[in-house]
């Protein structure tokens, strides 16, 4: 017979990520979104060397980086929401800092926190304001 303590170590544990301001634990509210590298310089920071790395870039035009991704993280100390790089140490250590800006153009299927920067600054500010046309064209017919 199975005791119940025994049955409870399989379930799965929280994930140690803690917030790098201050030190609480943080929740998780977004998906994994995984990087890739497109030049042979972001897989040399990875520990690749420069031939190996120009040769993966060659045959593909992306490579999945494993262990690496952009997640969003609630903290509730700081009470607001930030993304985060997260590195995978070992199985079940992880190590986060601030995305910085240059990450988002290695990763797939998020849009980008700072807009799109082929948008102009004259666009950006008039796509946000609201205008009776605006308003108009949303109004259902009777």
């Amino acid at each position: 017979m199975q005791r119940r303590c025994d049955r409870n170590r399989k379930r799965s544990k929280k994930r140690a990520i803690y917030c790098p301001v201050h030190g609480c634990y943080v929740d998780s509210v977004s998906q994994k979104y995984k990087m890739f590298a497109d030049q042979a310089g972001q897989l040399q920071q990875r520990g690749f060397s420069k031939r190996a790395a120009s040769l993966l870039i060659a045959n593909k035009t992306a490579v999945p980086i494993q262990g690496e991704w952009l997640e969003a993280f609630w903290c509730e100390e700081c009470q607001q929401k930030n993304w985060y790089h997260v590195r995978q140490c070992s199985d079940r250590t992880y190590e986060i800092s601030l995305a910085p800006r240059e990450l988002w153009q290695q990763v797939t299927g998020v849009i980008d926190p700072y807009g799109n920067p082929s948008v102009g600054e004259f666009t950006r500010r008039n796509s946000r304001q609201v205008s009776c046309q605006t308003l108009n064209a949303f109004q259902s017919v009777s």
